[in-house]
């Protein structure tokens, strides 16, 4: 039931998203593969398993039958000793003088073993010194091992005894005179790991002599040590049946271990060299075969120079497997469990594995045979992760961007703009961004995966959208302090700056030029991307793109659209309040601010993209056009019947068309200010007109709100309530169909 609910699980993190479903082919011949390779692993398992049991299960009958077959024999002797005794005359007697005889030969052979024992072992040492000048050799190694296994048998053997005596002082002497044993005892282990942690380079060197010679001690310590073993097996099992015979209780031999450390030192060895290829796989992923070809080189080596010199039962060449492929998988999972780890090392680490047991098949092991999965079945998962690495890679770097942006926008230090080679302002990062996005794209790419490239395509474009809207939100923040009514002018032409460069880079991302051959930033995004997904995923992602196109448009008019802003609300709020008061018949106030248009394009024509310019010429037009629609609620506005103001609504008009006629969106333009012609008409018209005059307004402009032709008509001089109440019944009368947004919407 828990393996169920486990299997759900993961499914469920898999199958997370609608478009996640096209995996479902993918995800069922992947789990295929690896319950194939599962159900050969439990199969190898088990046949070992049944094996392993079958051969226990006789080994424990042999046993038993061997057992019995002992305790028999042994009573029967106990018999025999029990009635030899009766058969043989003084039989106790004799049998003191034996022990007696007994005990006083082992002293002597003891007293002559402690006697000659320091010369015995200064000779070992003499033996150990000329091995220290040879160690790929070591010719003494077997007379010092033979040596030394008889010097640690009789202080064994000594102490033993003195321990039965019960004396302190004795035991305190004994063990200050093999006191020196230890000493040569660790300088001859030294020389064994030696050797020992140097197999594979003996092996490559042909030197069969030292591999052979070290397998035999090596041999001999685990024969003794079985024995020593089964002796206190036996001891601890049998206690009253070995009380009862003293060869059960003489030996005094400890187990040391030389096939446990023999071992050991394969194992150490092997870390070595992983400890030595982990800097090496930092500093170039790519190269991971090349960094591990030493691992396949160690068991080829095993395989055709050791296993011929090596104990059979030892199964050398399965043994160094064994413990190479642990290694490995320890390596790998160290590895991928890494939170620091890079895309670029998690990709060489998928990659390997398949190369991995590519090779060890060559070698003679199949996956089955392995047992432990080199990377535990977590290939998927590792996809996944993959994945998201690079997509973290990505978010990191963005906010890393935004931030040095936020922070230099706000800031606006000098030198903070760049120029691009048509000498258009530009910010320092966006370069920097698009190149990163590739470089991701690329690592994404590598995987040879769409599901891992599409993944980090919607994360960038994610990473995209969200770049907007966060320019957008520090445009208006930093733009905020100057749109109040009491705002200064410090810092703004800085910030106009900014503006532009803004919208420039919005510019840079989307311009297309098929004639010249010219690529914006999203298109060649576009263009790297493609190969790496699939048909269906192509016709998705365009859409996505279409939006981020809109985006990066919309951006850069918001940004032209604050600027015009800022030049309405900071260069004209002392000229604005004057149109159509008593001031505005004798002051040139849309000459000024004609004049300040050109003042601005005349500085921002060589460092504005062309099509902005366009753009920002057509937004000054509206906003003037707005401003100057809006304008009859300025406090003051009035049109009496005997003042010349249509001829100052015509002398307005013509100034603003001497400026933006120049422009290639003048038609444009002027079609809008036909507008004007018609708030003319609302004041001039006779009072039972202009009811009719506002039908007609109406019609052309749906969306003209009944406030501000109340505001207008209020500035008539003859205005009266009989006025409003005719358009308010004609309002109610009309009926108009709601069409595309006209310059009235924006006026209020």
């Amino acid at each position: 039931m828990a393996d169920n609910e486990g299997v759900t699980v993961q499914l469920a993190e898999l199958l997370r998203h609608p478009e996640d479903l096209d995996k479902i082919p993918f995800l069922k011949s992947e789990f295929i593969r690896k319950k194939a390779a599962v159900d050969g692993q439990l199969k190898v398992g088990l046949k070992e398993q049944l094996e392993i049991t079958q051969s226990g299960m006789n080994s424990i009958g042999d046993g038993q039958r061997t057992v019995n077959q002992i305790k028999e024999e042994l009573m029967k002797i106990d018999k025999l000793c029990a009635e030899s005794q009766n058969m043989i005359r003084d039989f106790p007697n004799i049998n003191l003088v034996s022990q007696v005889h007994r005990n006083f030969t082992q002293v002597e052979t003891m007293k002559a073993n402690i006697e000659s024992f320091d010369s015995r072992l200064d000779e070992l040492a003499r033996l150990l010194s000329e091995d220290d000048q040879d160690l790929e050799n070591q010719p003494n190694i077997l007379n010092v091992h033979y040596g030394l296994t008889q010097l640690r048998d009789i202080r064994d053997d000594a102490m033993d005894q003195i321990k039965r005596a019960s004396d302190a002082s004795l035991e305190n002497t004994l063990q200050n005179h093999f006191e020196r044993l230890e000493d040569v005892v660790n300088w001859f282990d030294e020389h064994i790991g030696q050797a020992c942690m140097n197999l594979i380079p003996l092996v490559q060197t042909d030197n069969k002599s030292m591999i052979v010679r070290l397998a035999v001690i090596i041999e001999e310590e685990e024969k003794s040590d079985k024995k020593v073993q089964a002796l206190q097996d036996a001891q601890r099992d049998y206690k009253d049946l070995a009380s009862r015979f003293k060869s059960m209780n003489t030996s005094a031999r400890q187990i040391r271990g030389y096939k446990e450390k023999f071992m050991k030192a394969i194992e150490l060895s092997a870390q070595q060299n992983f400890d030595s290829a982990e800097e090496k796989f930092f500093e170039d992923p790519d190269k991971l075969s090349k960094i591990m070809a030493w691992f396949f080189n160690d068991l080829v080596a095993v395989e055709q120079g050791m296993t011929e010199l090596m104990p059979k039962k030892w199964k050398i060449y399965k043994t160094y497997t064994d413990i190479y492929h642990s290694l490995m998988h320890n390596w790998l999972i160290r590895r991928i469990d890494d939170p620091n780890l890079a895309p670029p090392h998690m990709l060489a680490i998928i990659e390997w594995t398949e190369k991995y047991y590519g090779k060890m098949n060559k070698l003679g092991w199949s996956q089955e045979e392995l047992q432990l999965p080199v990377l535990d079945n977590r290939e998927i998962e590792l996809i996944r992760d993959y994945r998201e690495l690079i997509v973290k890679s990505v978010d990191e770097w963005m906010d890393r961007m935004l931030t040095t942006d936020r922070k230099s926008f706000a800031e606006r230090k000098e030198g903070s703009l760049d120029n691009d080679e048509h000498g258009y302002f530009r910010t320092k990062t966006l370069g920097d961004m698009w190149r990163m996005l590739r470089e991701q794209l690329l690592v994404a790419g590598n995987s040879g995966r769409t599901d891992v490239a599409e993944g980090v395509i919607d994360a960038m474009f994610t990473a995209l959208k969200t770049r907007q809207n966060l320019w957008q939100k520090m445009v208006d923040d930093q733009s905020a302090k100057y749109k109040t009514p009491t705002a200064e002018q410090d810092g703004l032409q800085v910030l106009q700056d900014w503006l532009v460069a803004i919208a420039n880079d919005q510019i840079a991302c989307i311009d297309d030029n098929a004639e010249a051959g010219q690529m914006g930033y999203l298109s060649r995004f576009q263009r790297d991307f493609e190969p790496l997904v699939s048909p269906k995923y192509i016709a998705q992602a365009n859409a996505e793109l279409e939006n981020i196109r809109d985006g990066f448009v919309d951006l850069g008019t918001h940004c032209i659209t604050t600027f015009v802003s800022l030049i309405f609300i900071i260069d004209f709020r002392s000229v604005l309040p004057e149109f159509f008061t008593a001031k505005w018949y004798t002051e040139y106030g849309m000459k000024r601010i004609i004049t300040t248009f050109e003042d601005y394009v005349n500085d921002y024509q060589g460092v504005l993209h062309s099509s902005l310019l366009d753009v920002f010429v057509e937004e000054l037009a509206d906003e003037l056009l707005v401003r100057y629609l809006s304008s009859v609620r300025n406090k003051g506005a009035k049109f009496r019947r005997g003042e010349p103001f249509t001829d100052k609504f015509k002398d307005d008009v013509l100034t603003s068309f001497d400026f933006f006629g120049k422009y290639p969106e003048f038609a444009t333009i002027k079609r809008k200010w036909r507008v004007v012609d018609y708030l003319v008409r609302m004041l001039e018209s006779d009072k039972t007109a202009v009811a009719t005059v506002y039908e007609a307004f109406k019609r052309e402009y749906w969306d003209v709100q009944l406030s501000w032709v109340e505001s207008a008509l209020r500035a008539r001089d003859d205005y009266d309530r009989s006025m409003l109440s005719s358009v308010k019944a004609k309002a109610s009368e009309v009926y108009v169909e709601r069409g595309p947004e006209t310059i009235m919407s924006k006026v209020k």
